[in-house]
């Protein structure tokens, strides 16, 4: 018997699966909670790779993939092909190649400094000499990217939903960290990637977490109070408990009741959408004695949880009312949209349509799980190649609007971030949007649009298999902190309880636990130094072979 391996590279995790070669049967299921590379998104691990260097931010990710291969508990001499998908960033830092081109802006500033990108067309490498160990006879394929800023993931995103076969304009979005999205228009692709951030897949959010058991998945408004749904062990939504948002009070207690651990990006868009409609969230704010949204288990809803939530929501459309300008067309010509990723899989897609994360327009909405370890498992299986995916690459006809320079996006985004960060009321957005900026107004969205799943998990073929979730990768960054007094405060500042200080011999030393820390966004622990003597860039990662 030989196995293969299904990698999926996302900005918030790691997510693998291991394949009987013959059969096609899921062997095994691991996930990693965060994201080896300190940082909340990409622009924070691009920020990281380029301040600490490649090679650190490459060994961080290629240990984290050893750790999470581990977890299958499996023969891995035995694995022949491991297949990979990711986008541009994510897939050069795991072959460990030229990232400055990603990072920079400008031919002129990369030919300065002499940088020559890579081709990124595909590739077929030893995974001996990538450093994943254990499999001596495996070899890892790495599909193409379009461009620099259109990866292997966008093209799972549109072949695995089949979007080029439309013969209506419609768009699709992988909800995720980084949300790619493409329209589709006469045969023309538009696509475009907004940094949403991370708190639509639960992360920024004090008490989130990624999709795992235990997530508040959903919430519903009931009589007798908000109805919590959880994830169960299998990853299928389960009923929790029905409780007063105001107080917290529970009054009928669900089969998950005592089991929710935090709260899923997913159930951060359900409790927005139950608090609009209620009108308990003017966003930001909530109005509770303790401006607080409550639900099962402790797990709370915070003001500042609205902010990060609706700057994820108004940066999600903003970029697809951007590309709708850059193809001629405007929300009432996008009938159909497609969700994909983890968060467009489980979201309720009727609420993130009432809340501004679909097209207003749209009358179907199609759910996919998670296109690029479906695509990794289709090139470890034989079902797809890499001369088929690069013609795949060559065919797609795609305008991409950088939405980091488009003035739309700017514009936008303002009135997004109005409404969502600084009270502006709802009824002034349409206001804006032409008084001000001189665009169309956004129509009401279909009041009962046709939702169709296409899958009830977002890892396929899990129904039978454990998912095994590596709450540690492993992945540890170490460096001497000449002048530390051991004062802890930095410790003790850290939101995320990355950080700590060890003494060995006559030094003081910093641990941090990559996955967990936020990175440049962040630096906390820096600021509060007393000394000014902690400064993480130079750390390196801890060797525990010994």
């Amino acid at each position: 018997m030989t196995y293969c391996i299904a990698l999926d590279i996302g900005t918030s995790g790691l997510r693998a699966q291991l394949l009987e070669t013959e059969s096609g049967k899921t062997v095994a299921t691991s996930i990693t909670a965060r994201h080896p590379i300190p940082g909340m998104n990409v622009i924070d691990h691009v920020n990281y790779a380029m301040t600490s260097g490649r090679d650190v931010a490459s060994g961080l990710l290629i240990t984290a993939i050893n750790s999470l291969f581990s977890s299958f508990e499996a023969d891995l001499s035995k694995v022949k092909v491991v297949a990979v998908c990711g986008n541009p960033f994510q897939l050069s830092l795991f072959q460990n190649i030229e990232i400055r081109d990603l990072a920079y802006a400008g031919k002129n500033m990369l030919k300065s400094l002499g940088v020559v990108s890579p081709p990124r067309d595909g590739d077929i490498v030893k995974a001996s000499e990538l450093g994943l160990k254990g499999m001596p006879d495996a070899v890892v394929m790495i599909p193409p990217a379009v461009t620099h800023e259109i990866g292997a993931d966008a093209i799972a995103m549109l072949l695995v939903t089949n979007v080029l076969d439309s013969k209506e304009p419609c768009i699709v979005v992988d909800y995720g960290t980084n949300a790619e999205m493409a329209l589709v228009v006469n045969g023309n692709v538009y696509t475009g990637s907004a940094a949403a951030g991370p708190a639509l897949e639960g992360q920024q959010i004090e008490k989130g977490m990624l999709a795992a058991p235990g997530a508040i998945a959903d919430v519903n408004i009931r009589k007798n109070g908000w109805e919590c749904t959880v994830l169960d062990e299998s990853m299928k939504d389960n009923k929790g408990d029905v409780v007063d948002p105001i107080k917290g009070n529970i009054s009928e207690k669900g089969t998950m009741h005592g089991k929710a651990k935090g709260i899923t990006g997913t159930g951060v868009v359900a409790s927005i959408f139950c608090g609009i409609e209620t009108g308990i969230i003017t966003p930001p704010k909530i109005s509770s004695p303790d401006g607080m949204l409550h639900l099962q288990d402790g797990i709370n809803i915070s003001s500042k949880d609205i902010d990060e939530a609706g700057k994820a929501i108004g940066a999600l459309r903003a970029g697809f009312l951007t590309l709708l300008l850059e193809a001629g067309i405007w929300t009432n010509d996008i009938k159909v949209a497609y969700m994909s990723g983890a968060s467009g899989l489980y979201v309720d897609a009727k609420k993130a349509l009432r809340i501004g994360m679909v097209v207003p327009g749209a009358e179907k909405i199609i759910q996919f799980g998670n296109t690029s370890i479906e695509l990794a498992r289709r090139l470890a299986m034989g079902k797809a190649d890499l001369e088929s995916l690069r013609e795949f690459a060559k065919r797609l006809r795609a305008t991409h609007c950088m939405f980091a320079t488009a003035q739309a996006f700017k514009d936008i985004y303002s009135i997004e971030y109005s409404l969502w960060c600084q009270g502006m009321p709802a009824s002034e957005y349409n206001n804006m949007m032409v008084d001000v900026y001189n665009l169309p107004p956004i129509p009401d969205s279909a009041s009962d649009p046709e939702v169709i799943r296409k899958s009830m998990t977002d890892l396929p073929d899990t129904e039978n298999t454990r998912i095994r979730i590596l709450e540690n990768a492993g992945t540890v960054l170490t460096g001497e902190i000449e002048g530390c007094t051991e004062c802890g405060s930095c410790v003790e500042e850290c939101p995320e309880d990355a950080i700590s200080i060890v003494r060995k011999g006559e030094a003081a030393y910093g641990e941090i636990q990559s996955d967990r820390c936020a990175g440049t966004a962040c630096r906390r622990c820096e600021r509060i130094c007393p000394e000014g003597v902690l400064k993480i860039t130079p750390f390196s990662i801890a060797d525990h072979s010994s």
